[in-house]
C-alpha cells in the first residue's frame, strides 16, 4: 500500500509504522460507527430471522432486530463485542499490512517491474496476509462473536470481559476453542484475495483516467474504489462468514439441538434446514454494514497515512533546535526561510542542501 512497496524499494520500519497506525485508526473509526449493524448481522448468521409480531405492521428485519435488542438489552446491547473488535484491530492491521507490504515487495523483486503488480501477484500478497492475520487474531474474533450473541441465551453464564472470555474458553473448551471457526476463516482469505486486487486496480484505473498518481486520488475517488471492491468481495464470499459464525458461537451452548461436528457437517445441516438462503442470512445487513465500513476504513487509512507521511517529510526538511529555531546550514549565517521556497524544494533531501546554496 505504501509508495515504497509500490516501487519495489525496501520498506522502512517507519513505513510499516505508518501503515499499521493509519490502518488501526481507520479500522477503529469504522468499527465503532457500524457496530450495531455488525451485532445484527452476527445474530442473523447464528439464529436466522427474528420472530415477527403476529399483529401489527411488519417492519424490516433490521428495524425489528434493533427494536428487539434495545428492548431486551438496552442500547448497550447494540455495542456488544465492540471492545474485542477494537482490541483485535491493532494486531489485525499490524499483521495484515506488514505481511501484505512485505509480500508485495518480494513479488515486485520477483517480477522485476516498477509498474503496478499483476492481478495474480496482488491476489497472492492479499491471500498470504489474510492467512497470517486469521491465524494470529482468531481468538479475539471468537470472543467478539460470543459477546455479541450471549444476550440471546439466558441459560449461559455470560462472559464479563475479553480476558474472562479467553480464560473460560481455554478452561472449558481447551486451546481448540480459541481457534473454532478457523478453517472457514482461512477459506475467507478469498475475500481479501478478491477485495484488495480489485481495490488496487480501481485506484490505478481512476488515477490513470485523471492522469495523476494513486497518492493524488481525492477522498471521493478512494470511496468509489473501496465500496466497489468491498461489495464484489462480500457477495462472492459471504457463505463462509455464516459457517464461521455458527462454529464460533456454538462452543458456549450446552445441550443444544444445533451442534456442528465441523465445517462439512455445518454446511450440510444449514443446507438441509434452510437451503441456499441459509448461507446468505444477514447478507443484506452485511452489505449495509460493509459498504460504509469499507469507505470509512480505506478513505481514513489513505488520508491518515498521507498526513503522517507529510508530517514526516516536513520534519526532515526542517530540523529544529530544542528552542524551536530552525537549525542553520553549517558555515552560513542564520536567515529567514522564504515560504515560497518550501514548495519548490519539497522533495529535495537535506543532504543536497549544499547544492542549493551553491547556486547563489
Amino acid at each position: 500500500m505504501t509508495a515504497a512497496a509500490a516501487s519495489g524499494d525496501h520498506r522502512s520500519p517507519k513505513d510499516i509504522f505508518y501503515d499499521t497506525s493509519a490502518g488501526a485508526a481507520a479500522g477503529a473509526i469504522a468499527a465503532t460507527f457500524v457496530c450495531p449493524l455488525d451485532v445484527i448481522k452476527t445474530r442473523l448468521q447464528v439464529r436466522g430471522l427474528p420472530e415477527m409480531q403476529p399483529s401489527g405492521r411488519r417492519g424490516s428485519v433490521i428495524l425489528v432486530s434493533l427494536q428487539s435488542i434495545v428492548r431486551n438489552e438496552g442500547v448497550k446491547g447494540l455495542y456488544r463485542g465492540l471492545t474485542p473488535t477494537l482490541t483485535a484491530l491493532l494486531p489485525n492491521w499490524a499483521v495484515y499490512f506488514t505481511v501484505y507490504g512485505h509480500l508485495k515487495e518480494v513479488l515486485h523483486s520477483y517480477e522485476g517491474s516498477k509498474d503496478q503488480l499483476s492481478i495474480s501477484s496482488n491476489m497472492i500478497a492479499a491471500a498470504g496476509a489474510g492467512a497470517a492475520t486469521a491465524i494470529a487474531t482468531n481468538p479475539l474474533w471468537v470472543v467478539k462473536t460470543r459477546l455479541q450473541t450471549q444476550g440471546m441465551r439466558q441459560d449461559v453464564v455470560p462472559y464479563k470481559n475479553i480476558f474472562s472470555a479467553l480464560t473460560r474458553i481455554a478452561r472449558e473448551e481447551g486451546f481448540r476453542g480459541w481457534y473454532s471457526g478457523l478453517l472457514p476463516s482461512l477459506a475467507g482469505i478469498t475475500h481479501v484475495a478478491i477485495q484488495f486486487p480489485t481495490y488496487e486496480r480501481m485506484k490505478f484505473y481512476l488515477a490513470k483516467r485523471e492522469n495523476k498518481s494513486i497518492d493524488e486520488l481525492n477522498p471521493w475517488e478512494v470511496a468509489i474504489a473501496s465500496s466497489f471492491s468491498k461489495v464484489v468481495a462480500s457477495i462472492l464470499t459471504y457463505p463462509h462468514e455464516v459457517i464461521r459464525s455458527r462454529l464460533q458461537e456454538q462452543g458456549q451452548v450446552r445441550n443444544c439441538e444445533l451442534q456442528y461436528a465441523g465445517v462439512v457437517d455445518c454446511v450440510k445441516k444449514v443446507f438441509r434446514k434452510e437451503g441456499i438462503p441459509g448461507f446468505y442470512r444477514g447478507c443484506a445487513t452485511n452489505l449495509l454494514r460493509t459498504t460504509p465500513s469499507a469507505v470509512i476504513t480505506f478513505t481514513s487509512y489513505e488520508m491518515i497515512r498521507r498526513f503522517l507521511l507529510r508530517v514526516s517529510s516536513e520534519e526532515k526538511k526542517h530540523p529544529e533546535k530544542s528552542d524551536g529555531e530552525i537549525e542553520p546550514e553549517k558555515g552560513e549565517n542564520t536567515k529567514s526561510v522564504n515560504p515560497s521556497n518550501i514548495d519548490r524544494t519539497r522533495f529535495i533531501p537535506l543532504d543536497n542542501a549544499d547544492k542549493i546554496t551553491a547556486r547563489r
